[in-house]
């Protein structure tokens, strides 16, 4: 059985194609319940999902959805986030109860890689059957579940038993993961989900981010995000817009469009995996069904940038070396690489330069800030909705964490430092707005006025 992975943000112009539901997205990105009722069964649906998601242990070891896919951290978890959090944080469950001590976690990855254990292959041999996977975020789920071949969830693409749904993903994650002991007997360890909550669950999951992919190009400014966005779209040359379609989920090559499809990349082939260089037990995994194809389902870009490590296993660090991955033997060796040249005339695969890896990841940097900052901007007009003081510090909080992130992403790319500086000045007043009495819609507004000032020196 897949009882799969734990549940598993351009812009006057971009914020259109989008087309968020405002209410719904802040709902479930503030992680709490609305100050007043919600006007519609789907808002009220979200808004009992979100408090599931964040709250409910299912009577199991004390962890909730939100343990390994926290708002603060964009729905997923990294070394960084998980060296913030308590010792008894129930994600380290597995390192003060007795019970869950051996064969359930392994406390060292979890910390030092951020790896996450997974018995995909059933829990007969929870010594040696097993494999080590990271968090994947749980951002622009409506535009990534579906395929024509069934439901797409969890780096499997299928990492849920049953049919592959978000609801079936929700009954696995539950199982594997929130158990009180080895023995997982439902009703003694946890309790199973309803068929409400799994309904609830669905819709909050899939009101989380974008709504729509994007529709690439964009009329972006600065000279190396403009030709990584050449590159990504050239088919002879960074061929990127094959498997990632306007940089979502959606693959488009060979026979036409595969929707949302299933790859293997040789991920497992890289010769250094940060995990394996510690002589810790890692079974290669080997990827869909069971045994497995070696295949693993393809995540949407646009939030890439905010949200590493990457791939399945955590392997790389940094936006850039995932998209220098591409240029290695381990891709170009791979079905997937191999597939990828059998497109191109003169049948080569991925051949990019130094340069050209920056560019492609500088791209996808600025898509990705353009998402954190219709997000804030989104956020910082939901805290002017709201009259209730604690919900309007929920909101500018959350607004200033995706503000952090935008920061981060631009200057860790050493891209657009006037938007930096706007976005510093958009995070300063946002503080303001949380501190003031008297003054916060005021400075609500000139954060705005900052952040839009940031997002027009990224795209026209």
């Amino acid at each position: 059985m897949r009882s799969g992975e734990l549940l598993s943000s351009p812009i006057k112009r971009a914020a259109v194609m989008c087309v968020p539901s405002v209410f719904l997205a802040v709902v479930g990105l503030s992680g709490c319940k609305a100050a007043s009722p919600p006007p519609d069964r789907q808002s009220q649906l979200i808004a009992k999902g979100s408090d599931l998601f964040f709250n409910e242990t299912f009577a199991g070891n004390g962890r909730t959805c939100g343990t390994c896919h926290p708002a603060e951290n964009n729905f997923t978890i990294d070394p960084a986030f998980i060296a913030t959090l308590p010792k008894n944080n129930p994600l380290f469950v597995a390192e003060f109860n007795p019970d869950l001590k051996v064969n359930f976690e392994n406390p060292a990855l979890m910390r030092e890689f951020g790896l996450i254990l997974e018995n995909l292959d059933g829990f007969d041999d929870l010594k040696n059957t097993f494999v080590m996977r990271g968090v994947p975020h749980v951002l622009g789920l409506r535009t990534s579940v579906d395929s024509p071949g069934g439901p797409r969830t969890g780096w499997s693409g299928d990492g849920a038993p049953g049919d592959g749904s978000l609801r079936s993903f929700a009954v696995g994650a539950v199982i594997q993961h929130f158990t009180k002991t080895l023995n997982r007997v439902p009703g003694v360890d946890f309790r199973l989900p309803t068929g409400e909550e799994l309904e609830a669950l669905e819709a909050f999951q899939l009101s989380l981010g974008r709504q729509q992919d994007l529709a690439l190009p964009l009329r972006l400014r600065g000279t190396v995000p403009k030709r990584g966005q050449e590159i990504f779209l050239d088919n002879a040359l960074g061929k990127c817009n094959r498997c990632h379609v306007n940089a979502g989920a959606t693959a488009n090559f060979g026979g036409g469009s595969l929707g949302n499809a299933n790859f293997n990349t040789g991920v497992e082939d890289l010769p250094d995996q940060p995990a394996r260089l510690t002589g810790k037990v890692v079974p290669r995994d080997d990827g869909l069904r069971t045994p497995g194809d070696g295949t693993f389902n393809t995540p949407p870009l646009v939030e890439a940038a905010d949200t590493g490590p990457f791939f399945h296993n955590n392997a790389v660090e940094t936006v850039e070396g995932a998209v220098a991955f591409y240029n290695g033997a381990a891709f170009n060796n791979s079905p997937a690489g191999r597939a990828l040249a059998g497109t191109d005339p003169k049948g080569v695969g991925i051949r990019l330069d130094a340069t050209q890896v920056v560019a492609v990841a500088a791209f996808l940097r600025v898509v990705n800030v353009l998402e954190n900052i219709r997000q804030s901007i989104m956020l910082l007009e939901a805290s002017l909705a709201v009259s209730f003081s604690e919900e309007k510090r929920r909101f500018l909080e959350r607004a200033i964490r995706e503000t952090d992130d935008s920061t981060r992403v631009l200057k860790g790319g050493g891209l657009h430092p006037e938007a930096v500086a706007h976005l510093q000045e958009a995070r300063r007043l946002a503080e303001k707005a949380v501190r003031s009495v008297f003054f916060s819609r005021k400075h609500t507004e000139e954060a705005l006025r900052s952040h839009k000032k940031a997002r027009a020196l990224l795209v026209e």
